[in-house]
């Protein structure tokens, strides 16, 4: 039985989804005004592995994952940039599922948009207004009242009395209360508007995953998952309008992915160690990343270093290093092992993919064993349990050639580098060992290692 931390409970559960056998997640996306950065990836790949374990493990997971592509932050870089809001958000997704497709995310099953759902998003706030839950103000805007819903603070564990005594309201601002929140945001002239009963106008931020989410899931789903910095107040604001307007529960299960830390240092651009995760795949392999992502288990605080980053190539080396030069028996020719067991024990128990991967490592153990003693046919059916295990983790599914000799942005080319193999084996022939080892040290020296053995030479970018 699958047990899952609920952030709203603070405890691990039972999932029992709603529909025996179906799961309906949701998980914020990005709002798509510039590259996805390190916390987006960690936030990708963390609910990627948790679709891809729940379909393994037999559900049908209709995953939806938004975008955001009306905030102010767009408007804001659209008109700093000179360019029509849509053309920078077009651009930015393209960007995104460019980022995701080499981290090996796979593509949600729905990814909407909130400007198609601006009619959807009308009809949640009507309701709101026509129940009380919501108001318009003298300048167009529309609130949500917070104090009509009793059970405001029951995922942040935040009090009302208190988020209202530390609240700023801004001067432009017409709020009943200071914790109340836009739904609905009047347009200056000139700006970017939609028209409504209110006037022109644009959609708040929360209210857009809230009308997006139940008109594809409906009112009540299973799991609704986002970045740590989601939980208040955005999460905390869609439970409350989404329970207001439909009168049911809004999402069984929260889920929460860890901060990311950049040499223990909170990620921000104004201490300068803010990375997109285009400028990090410049300097490792794609798999790297993920490997270093998924190696720590989803809800733990990662910290990102070039030293962890290196250590996270190491060790997925290992892992490739058992593959190479044995061809993994067929998998009907496989029966489930002990480390398959162990693999569901531990993402059994909320995804724990730490634990995952020592299983991984256990199993490429058992291939180094049976190819030192001999047993070839052993190693085949022990690599075939590595790839198989590792798909679920979306790792280990490259031939470990390909992963060895992945162009990382070095000065050598792949051709350069066989060219200097040939160029030594030459010299070696030749008996002028001077010059093969010289060409050797010039090869390590630009990071590349040599393995040499009776079927010939092999290299990896160590």
């Amino acid at each position: 039985m699958i047990r899952i931390y609920n952030t709203l409970t603070q405890q691990k559960e039972e999932f029992q989804p709603i529909e025996p056998g179906k799961v309906r997640m949701y998980v914020c996306g990005m709002t798509v005004y510039d590259y996805c950065h390190l916390g987006h990836a960690r936030v990708l790949v963390a609910f990627d592995v948790i679709t891809r374990y729940l379909r393994h493990r037999g559900y049908d997971v209709h995953y939806v994952r938004n975008i955001t592509d009306i905030d102010d932050k767009i408007l804001r870089r659209a008109d700093e940039n000179g360019e029509v809001f849509t053309d920078l958000t077009d651009r930015m997704i393209a960007a995104m599922h460019e980022d995701e497709a080499r981290l090996g995310v796979l593509s949600p099953s729905e990814e909407p948009r909130a400007t198609a759902y601006i009619d959807e998003i009308i009809a949640m706030i009507h309701k709101l207004v026509a129940s009380g839950h919501a108001y318009a103000a003298d300048n167009g805007d529309v609130y949500f009242a917070v104090d009509s819903f009793e059970d405001y603070g029951k995922l942040s564990k935040k009090k009302l009395e208190d988020l209202v005594a530390g609240a700023r309201i801004d001067v432009r601002e017409t709020k009943r209360s200071p914790a109340d929140f836009a739904l609905w945001k009047a347009a200056g002239e000139g700006e970017v508007s939609w028209p409504s009963p209110w006037g022109e106008g644009r959609p708040g931020w929360h209210i857009e995953c809230s009308a997006m989410s139940t008109c594809c899931l409906g009112d009540t789903f299973d799991i609704h998952g986002g970045g740590p910095d989601l939980l208040f107040p955005h999460h905390e604001n869609e439970i409350a309008q989404s329970e207001c307007a439909t009168g049911h529960e809004f999402a069984r299960a929260w889920m929460h992915a860890g901060a990311i830390r950049v040499n223990k240092e909170k990620m921000s651009k104004s201490l300068g160690n803010f990375f997109t995760i285009r400028e990090i795949l410049e300097s490792y392999p794609a798999e790297v990343v993920r490997y270093f992502l998924v190696s720590s288990h989803y809800r733990s605080q990662v910290d990102y270093s070039e030293e962890n980053l290196a250590e996270a190539g190491r060790t997925l080396t290992k892992l490739y290093l058992a593959l190479r030069g044995v061809m993994p028996a067929k998998e009907n020719e496989v029966p489930e092992t002990e480390h398959d067991r162990r693999f569901i024990e531990m993402m059994d128990d909320d995804f724990n993919t730490a634990g995952a991967i020592s299983v991984l490592h256990a199993v490429a153990n058992d291939i180094n064993q049976h190819r030192r003693e001999g047993r070839e046919d052993e190693a085949k059916v022990s690599a075939a349990v590595l790839v198989r295990l590792g798909a679920i983790l979306g790792l280990l599914q490259q031939d470990p050639e390909a992963f060895f000799q992945a162009d990382t942005g070095g000065e050598l080319s792949a051709d350069d580098i066989e060219q200097m193999i040939q160029a030594r084996n030459d010299a070696r022939k030749g008996k002028n060992f001077a010059e093969a080892d010289r060409i050797r040290d010039e090869l390590a020296d630009n990071g590349i290692i040599l393995d040499d053995s009776r079927e010939g030479t092999t290299w990896r970018r160590g």
